[in-house]
């Protein structure tokens, strides 16, 4: 079995979770790069979890990064870390999988499976030809204050998700049929509107060899090469949906680690893997919904001029045009993207006001590769503005509103293409997809050694 799985870049890691006097209600907090732009939703978790043991305290909030005393709280991260594993907080539950099945009030059900995936698998850089990649462009900018937080961590508490291309359903959905075989691990809902989630332990070996059967029909060259289409092409067995910022994370303190160890250390290192719950593209509870951006400090006239001369540049050409309100840019827009799809069509919202931005001529397959490509070079050059990327038409709609605040509505991808277009067109266009709002993203609760 551990040959099967390392074959398929995976092993079964040793799963640390609460004691059972701990409250998981206030134990599983939201991940980490969620409500960066609210940061009323932190101070609410921190009020709910008062003194008690929590994930909150091992975690930094994405919300204050830049706002001072990060040493500190790194410090204070993992100092509590170690201070849940010494006083048994923490319990070991030996090595094993963890099956879960997750509800919100967006999913009726979304079904996973906790995995230690090898990053000797997985290349975050453009071109990778890698079992395990990344879908979207690696900032490699934003990997430092990761990287501070993790190093040093005596435990890793992922909220990375990791998809497989399985129309038939061959890994997750059989454990599913067999739950009632396996040990409930936990069962609880989840604060803020976070839904409800149930974890099952998973070490029995006829259902471990299903779920590794299941990934070599998946891993099979010639089968990959009919689904997609290719021809010499290397095998895409792993595509990272959420959280490729910590996985990159995770790649590099490796790379660090690795060039000082022995052979066998090499192979056994906790630090080669990292936990992350693995689920199927095509599980009716994976939504691709889109990520919105959010200018703060952008005078619109002077973006709308220097807009006209991006594109005129690129040999585009841009409109915009004003509507009265939300439903109708809405309604707008919906008609335009199924008429013209040679064009991209973006929504606008800025002090109050409504407009459809419309580029004809586009050189990118998405629109958010149209916007993105010109508010990159447009907040380099004005020192000044600040970008924020938004789970949800409504917070933006809100945030979009205030003064000097500009808010761009862009489509969601087809979950269907994801695949494909990574293993054609490589990476997309950084924050292009999220994988549903923001309260369906993935609550701590599993730990798993790393030092």
């Amino acid at each position: 079995m551990a040959e099967n799985l390392a074959a398929l870049g995976l092993k079964l890691p040793e799963i640390w979770l609460p004691n059972k006097d701990v409250d998981l209600s206030k134990w599983s907090v939201v991940a980490c790069d969620q409500y960066t732009a609210q940061p009323e939703y932190w101070h609410k978790a921190a009020e709910l979890v008062g003194e008690c043991p929590s994930t909150l305290q091992l975690i930094f909030p994405e919300v204050y990064l830049g706002k001072g005393n990060e040493t500190e709280r790194i410090q204070g991260i993992q100092s509590k870390m170690q201070e849940y594993l010494d006083t048994a907080v923490l319990v070991s539950q030996g090595q094993c999988l963890i099956y879960l099945d997750r509800s919100t009030a967006h999913i009726a059900s979304r079904k996973g499976l906790m995995v230690a995936l090898d990053l000797e698998c997985y290349d975050y850089n453009k071109g990778s030809q890698t079992l395990v990649r990344a879908t979207e462009g690696t900032v490699i900018d934003r990997l430092p204050p990761r990287v501070k937080i993790r190093s040093g961590a005596p435990l890793e508490l992922p909220h990375i998700l990791v998809l497989i291309d399985d129309p038939d359903c061959m890994v997750i959905e059989p454990v599913a049929d067999k739950k009632a075989r396996l040990t409930k691990v936990y069962d609880v809902e989840l604060m803020q509107g976070g839904g409800h989630v149930e974890g099952y332990k998973v070490d029995d070996e006829d259902i471990l060899e299903g779920i590794a059967k299941g990934l070599l029909k998946l891993a099979d060259k010639t089968s990959f090469e009919e689904k997609y289409g290719v021809k010499g092409q290397s095998v895409l067995l792993y595509a990272v949906g959420d959280g490729n910022h910590s996985l990159a994370t995770a790649k590099s303190i490796w790379e660090s680690v690795k060039p000082g160890l022995s052979p066998e250390e090499f192979n056994t290192h906790p630090a080669r893997y990292a936990l992350v719950e693995l689920s199927n593209v095509h599980d009716a509870g994976i939504t691709f919904e889109p990520i919105h951006r959010l200018l703060f400090h952008a005078e619109f006239d002077k973006m709308k001029r220097e807009m006209q001369d991006y594109f005129q540049a690129q040999g585009s050409s841009l409109s915009l045009i004003e509507v009265s309100d939300e439903k109708t840019m809405n309604q707008r827009l919906a008609e335009l993207r199924q008429k013209k799809k040679a064009d991209h069509h973006i929504g606008i919202i800025q002090g109050g006001k409504f407009f459809i931005m419309t580029v004809s001529a586009v050189k990118a397959n998405l629109e958010v590769g149209t916007l993105q490509a010109f508010l990159d070079p447009f907040i380099k050059k004005h020192a000044g503005i600040e970008i924020d990327y938004i789970h949800g038409a409504d917070v933006l709609t809100r945030l979009g509103s205030k003064s000097g605040n500009i808010g761009f509505y862009l489509p969601p991808m087809d979950k269907g293409d994801l695949f494909k277009t990574v293993i054609v067109d490589g990476v997309l266009p950084r924050k292009t997809f999220s994988m549903g709002e923001a309260e369906d993203k993935r609550f701590y609760m599993e730990c798993r050694k790393i030092l």
